[in-house]
């Protein structure tokens, strides 16, 4: 999270709402560790990844849900069988746990 904390702290001074989502855990081969986090502001600017590409564009519906219906934290888990990492051309062949959406500031 440390690579876009410059841009959150930005967003923070600027009273911008943004959802932070971070990966909490993760089973087998990943490109990204725990701890890794994307953040969404209200018009839709993004900072950040969780996954390199595989679960991106999930990840910022949810954080789009939890800014537009201000549910607060919320807790998913992604994956993939080996059958549709193989059909859809992942390679990582992961699990990620519970990227954490939370509104900010509360």
């Amino acid at each position: 999270m440390l690579n876009i904390a410059d841009t959150l702290h930005t967003w923070c001074r600027e009273q911008r709402p943004f959802a932070l989502a971070t990966v909490t855990a993760v089973t087998g081969s990943a490109p990204l560790p725990v701890g890794t986090s994307l953040a969404v502001d209200q018009a839709g600017h993004v900072v950040g990844s969780i996954s390199g590409g595989c679960v991106e564009a999930a990840v910022h519906d949810l954080c789009r849900q939890v800014l537009d219906d201000q549910s607060g934290v919320r807790r998913e888990r992604f994956g993939y069988s080996d059958d549709d990492a193989f059909a859809i051309g992942l390679t990582c062949r992961r699990r990620t746990r519970s990227p954490r959406p939370e509104r900010h500031p509360r």
